[in-house]
């Protein structure tokens, strides 16, 4: 509907800012928690509401995610006192940055509910698909009024809205007279679950000018590995790094990717393949299809840390972790084609990381909690984002941490809170 979409994107939300000849800042975080995920989860709330009156549902939608760090707090900022729908949220209790969790800590709102757990990303994921899955969970839920739906990017409804800034960025290049109609644009995307990089692969197909989607990795590398050998193995040592949005060994919307290219059968056995064993492949024909619209790089936590500090000091931007592993792989991309026309996706604000920002510029421990963010200000002579600007001052609700095997327990304990 029109009026979801006006209501929820305003003008200049996705600006497109030049870090360096050649290279574009697409920056995606200006929005209510400074973060990329603030575009699809502001209009699905709309979504789903309105698509509930149409259907004549009288029953609440519990909303249920696992988040690496910002789907998490842009959903529940989304869905906040939302009629008919209650969210509930799950995180690794080590697995986010202290910003992060006191965004989700501290969230107002007579519908929303938020536990840590103690695991990884993936272990959260895994535990919210098992309740998914769960039909005695599904019938227990129905009778006390309830049904499932998610705000992770399992669901279409967040892939959908972010097809929408890849033709955006393209606009303003076209608008700014960078590029002529028609003209190629290579796209580098930070990328840990692989939504957001999926998203600029549909855009492709509904005709975008794209050239190549550079899947840009931290240490957790997996997909950089599967890119380049058709090997997709998560029987590897986890990383925890500074950039933890992307701290993910089971990319959950890669499969949707192999279904664009090589069909349900194929999703099936390595969807099996991946349960069973943690690994699958892929025959060499499919990958060769994969690797003409894809390509993969990574960027160690070295890295990393010292491309914050140059591209700061050579070209007076300021980017986050994961933005700034886009830079980097989008440098090891440019060093070996020829690319005139690079857009790297910024997905957060600085000042959602601020202490590992505040490292890498002065190569000095950052202070505690939220003075680093006052740190990073003073030091760069920048403004706080807005969204995170006293965020030390708000009410901690939520300091809950449970087991992986308890969520379903806790979901059901805290439902009617």
């Amino acid at each position: 509907q029109s009026s979801c979409c006006e209501n929820s994107f305003p003008g200049g939300a996705a600006p497109l800012v030049k870090a360096r000849e050649g290279v574009y800042s697409l920056e995606l975080w200006h929005g209510p928690t400074a973060a990329f995920k603030d575009f699809a989860l502001s209009i699905m709330p709309r979504l789903l509401t309105a698509s509930l009156r149409k259907l004549g549902e009288s029953r609440t939608a519990l909303i249920l995610v696992a988040t690496s760090g910002d789907t998490g707090k842009a959903a529940l900022e989304g869905y906040r006192d939302v009629d008919g729908i209650k969210i509930k949220v799950f995180y690794p209790v080590d697995g986010v940055s202290k910003v992060q969790k006191l965004q989700m800590a501290t969230q107002t709102g007579n519908n929303v509910d938020v536990c840590a757990i103690r695991g990884n990303f993936d272990d959260a994921q895994t535990g919210v698909k098992k309740i998914f899955s769960d039909n005695e969970i599904a019938e227990e839920l129905n009778s006390q009024g309830y049904f499932l739906s998610s705000a992770n990017s399992i669901n279409w409804g967040r892939l959908a809205p972010q097809i929408v800034y890849y033709f955006s960025a393209y606009c303003d290049l076209l608008t700014n007279n960078k590029i002529k109609f028609g003209d190629i644009v290579d796209y580098c995307v930070p990328t840990g679950n692989f939504g957001n990089i999926l998203a600029g692969f549909i855009a492709k197909k509904m005709g975008l000018p794209v050239g190549k989607l550079i899947c840009a990795s931290n240490t957790n590398n997996i997909l950089t590995d599967f890119l380049r050998t058709g090997v997709y193995d998560r029987n590897r040592k986890f990383h925890t790094t500074i950039s933890p949005s992307m701290d993910i060994l089971i990319s959950s919307n890669l499969e949707r990717l192999l279904y664009f290219v090589a069909g349900s059968g194929v999703v099936v056995n390595c969807m099996k393949s991946l349960a069973d064993t943690g690994a699958y492949s892929i025959a060499e024909d499919i990958l060769e299809r994969i690797n003409s619209d894809f390509c993969g790089y990574y960027a160690d936590e070295a890295a990393t840390t010292e491309t914050i500090g140059n591209v700061y000091e050579n070209h007076s931007y300021l980017c986050d972790p994961h933005t700034a592993v886009g830079m980097h792989c989008a440098d090891l991309y440019m060093d070996s084609h020829n690319s005139n026309n690079l857009v790297v996706l910024s997905t957060a604000s600085p000042y959602k990381f601020a202490s590992s920002v505040y490292n890498a510029l002065t190569k000095c421990k950052a202070p505690e909690g939220y003075e680093a963010l006052t740190a990073l200000s003073d030091l760069t002579s920048t403004p706080i984002s807005t969204p995170l600007a006293g965020l030390d001052k708000r009410t901690v609700r939520f300091e809950r941490v449970c087991d992986p095997e308890q969520m379903a327990e806790d979901m059901f304990e805290h439902l009617n809170d």
